[in-house]
């Protein structure tokens, strides 16, 4: 699936037809939102019966968005795909929570797979060194993310009231979608829901990567030696993570044009971490736009109560730095340099989403 929509938009991208402008990603990945919206609301019955047989706990949905995150190596798809079956009644709020935190959770994919790119591209270190960052991302979000999703998921019933009141001020009288209405009620008659929802999540991987696309056109060059040297002050260097991704809407950006860097030892690791806990919060802002265009406001109140968790959590390791980067590097340490630590921290990468998946449907 994910080869085919790639080989469309080196098509789409070398056409004239199709200047590749930030207008054309943007109205792309708006009429993506439509037609999953639609779709899943036309395939409501059948979806439901499905993610009842899988979803038998809310650990479930957890463990189900964290594989979607590996799989498509995009979290803001899943965490699209998540809010579109929230509108349908599909997802319990508790398990709209849980599947986006799990977006976020296996967000960092992109990054070891950015990492191991760039050890083919050169060979002058060892696979290990060259995902070294990625092993990095995982940790870090899974230090802030795994917390917070446990705090959030508590916390959810107290704090959606309240957060619900913010999201209708964003979405009451926001209809961008309903241009495109006519168009995705016709697609989805036509081909069916299910092959609706193929098209809708294709498409919705298509805008991202053609957004990514126009940003590849960025002098990154230039990017890096302008703002690497402020990476040093551990505030500034987590407010350029946050800017570069919440305005990109692209952590594999924010985090891609880093990995070289990092690779060949031009920031130091502790200058890197504010940047990643940055990036982290940022790349949820694309996920409040979506609840917005879907006119969800208890969708928005969900997503924020997830992002207010992080960002406590994260000015709070932020305020210790030194005592967390410490810790952290630690670990990282002796994942990279220890063989067996290294395949223990890999295998708990795969098997704890796995688990989650797949344990409560055996107890149940």
């Amino acid at each position: 699936m994910r080869e085919r929509v790639a080989a469309a938009v080196d098509r789409l991208t070398a056409s004239r037809l199709f200047p590749l402008t930030g207008v054309g990603p943007v109205v792309l990945f708006l009429f993506a939102v439509q037609l999953l919206g639609t779709a899943t609301e036309s395939a409501q019955p059948v979806l439901e019966a499905v993610l009842v047989r899988v979803l038998v706990a809310d650990a479930a949905a957890l463990g189900l968005s964290w594989l979607g995150a590996y799989v498509l190596a995009n979290g803001s798809v899943v965490a699209a795909l998540a809010l579109s079956l929230f509108t349908v009644d599909v997802l319990s709020p508790a398990q709209l929570f849980l599947m986006v935190a799990g977006s976020r959770l296996g967000a960092a994919a992109i990054v070891v797979f950015i990492g191991a790119l760039d050890y083919v591209q050169k060979e002058r270190y060892s696979l290990r060194k060259s995902v070294s960052m990625g092993t990095l991302a995982f940790l870090l979000t899974l230090s802030i993310y795994l917390p917070a999703t446990v705090v959030g998921y508590l916390t959810l019933p107290v704090l959606r009231g309240p957060f619900r009141t913010v999201g209708q001020h964003w979405t009451v009288g926001l209809r961008p979608l309903s241009l495109f209405e006519p168009l995705t009620v016709t697609i989805t008659t036509t081909i069916g829901p299910g092959p609706a929802v193929l098209v809708a999540v294709g498409l919705l991987f298509g805008s991202l990567k053609l957004f990514d696309r126009l940003l590849a056109g960025v002098d990154t060059s230039t990017l890096r030696r302008r703002f690497f040297s402020h990476f040093r002050r551990t505030w500034v260097s987590f407010a350029i993570g946050l800017v570069i991704t919440g305005v990109t809407t692209s952590v594999a950006f924010s985090l891609g044009v880093i990995v070289p860097l990092y690779n060949r030892e031009y920031i130091e690791r502790d200058e890197l971490i504010p940047y990643v806990l940055g990036a982290n919060l940022g790349t949820l802002f694309d996920t409040l736009l979506v609840a917005a265009v879907l006119e969800s406001s208890v969708g928005f109140a969900v997503v924020l109560v997830l992002l207010a968790t992080a960002t406590a959590l994260t000015l709070g390791a932020l305020a210790v730095h030194d005592t967390y980067a410490r810790i952290v590097g630690a670990i990282d340490d002796r994942v990279l340099e220890d063989r067996r630590a290294f395949v223990a921290v890999v295998l708990a990468f795969v098997f704890l989403p796995v688990a989650l998946l797949v344990v409560p449907q055996v107890l149940r």
